[in-house]
């Protein structure tokens, strides 16, 4: 017997690198709850949230392993909301279809109420089906201003003590200017749940110059060309796909460097569409069986061919993909290596960080001690 485990061990140790490379990469979970305060002084919040999410979801994509990366969101403190609720929406479920969420946070509107901190952060640990893998990172960011304890009927001591239960970090953002009474309040709380606190400039995103680069046109020409890879089917595929057409427009419509980072994430392994696209479909589930498919359940494209031919017909759209993500990601990543240089020349900005420049650094430190590392940009 000795002999025969030893024998195993030896091939064990004896795979060749590309093996043990694929051990490694085997995808790994990350769920993210973000909850936005909608209260009548937040414009540049939700701004800057419209014009960054999707650099946001390009640095998870730097993190090795490959996340397998699902996305919540929440708004509160708009007045129109339930009183019951604590001026607390649900905006969209924990879900790998970032367009989705996108469209939810493009819909947000802003008005006045109440900001219940601890009502929004218990919203999200109950309601929500967190990942029960015992290695996944599961985060929730609770940005606003205000006071963080106005809530006189959820405490933030109990809601923190559930999130450690849950095993879920809550981290606080702050929309404000330097460290003050109530900032301090919003750094307590996620301290008493093991997160992080910062304070950000809610509107710099916006205050930022645009730096136009000579592969900005290129990268959005073949945005548009990755879109005519994706096979829509069954009773979500039409709707799918117009939804991403439309927060293409969105991204585009918020900002160009909303529009060129939603396009350097559509190339990464964050942007997954499994629900409508049998090219994600197929890669999620090698096995589904595409010939069972009913005509009506297929694309105008895949009604004219036969069952048997069905398989080729999406392989070979999986293969453009492919190729055309390569190339957006070659793209972007000179992209930013021009935008860097051209920063390296502006007046260094003393002040708070953008959300982004926050949210980014935070998920960062937190992910390596979930164990993940992350890629320098190229």
């Amino acid at each position: 017997m000795s002999r025969v485990l030893c024998a195993l061990f030896v091939a064990c140790v004896a795979l060749p690198a590309t093996a043990a490379e694929k051990v490694i990469a085997k995808p790994k979970p990350i769920d993210v709850v973000v909850c936005l305060d909608v209260s009548g002084s937040m414009n540049g919040l939700i701004d800057s949230a419209k014009i960054r999410l999707w650099d946001i979801v390009n640095e998870l994509t730097r993190l090795k392993p490959t996340p397998n990366l699902r996305v919540g969101l929440y708004s509160y403190g708009h007045s129109t909301y339930s009183s019951e609720s604590g001026w607390v929406r649900k905006e969209v479920d924990l879900t790998t279809d970032l367009d989705t969420v996108y469209a939810k946070l493009n819909a947000l509107t802003i008005n006045g109420g109440e900001e219940y901190v601890a009502r929004v952060t218990k919203a999200a640990l109950t309601e929500q089906k967190w990942c029960e893998d015992k290695g996944a990172l599961k985060l929730i960011f609770v940005c606003g201003n205000e006071p963080a304890n106005q809530d006189r009927a959820v405490h933030l001591p109990d809601v923190a003590n559930l999130a450690k239960e849950l095993g879920v970090i809550v981290n606080t953002i702050y929309c404000g200017a330097g460290r003050n009474a109530e900032s301090d309040g919003w750094a307590a709380f996620a301290a008493k749940c093991g997160g992080k606190f910062a304070t950000i400039d809610q509107n710099r995103a916006k205050a930022i110059p645009h730096i136009a680069t000579p592969y900005d046109k290129d990268i959005l020409g073949k945005n548009e060309k990755l879109n005519t890879t994706y096979v829509a089917f069954g009773g979500e595929g039409k709707k799918g796909a117009e939804n991403q057409v439309a927060q293409d427009k969105n991204a585009a419509a918020n900002a160009p460097a909303a529009e060129l980072g939603r396009a350097a994430a559509k190339a990464g392994a964050a942007y997954r569409n499994e629900g409508w696209d049998l090219v994600d479909k197929l890669k999620q589930d090698p096995k589904f069986d595409l010939t069972k498919l009913k005509e009506e359940e297929l694309c105008d494209e895949m009604k004219k061919l036969k069952p048997e031919d069905r398989k080729a017909y999406v392989e070979k759209k999986a293969q453009e993909r492919e190729t055309l993500r390569k190339e957006i990601g070659e793209l972007s990543a000179k992209r930013q290596k021009h935008i860097d240089e051209e920063l390296k020349k502006l007046p260094k900005d003393a002040g708070e960080k953008a959300l982004d420049d926050a949210l980014r650094g935070i998920i960062r430190e937190q992910a390596q001690g979930k164990g993940f590392t992350a890629d320098e940009k190229k």
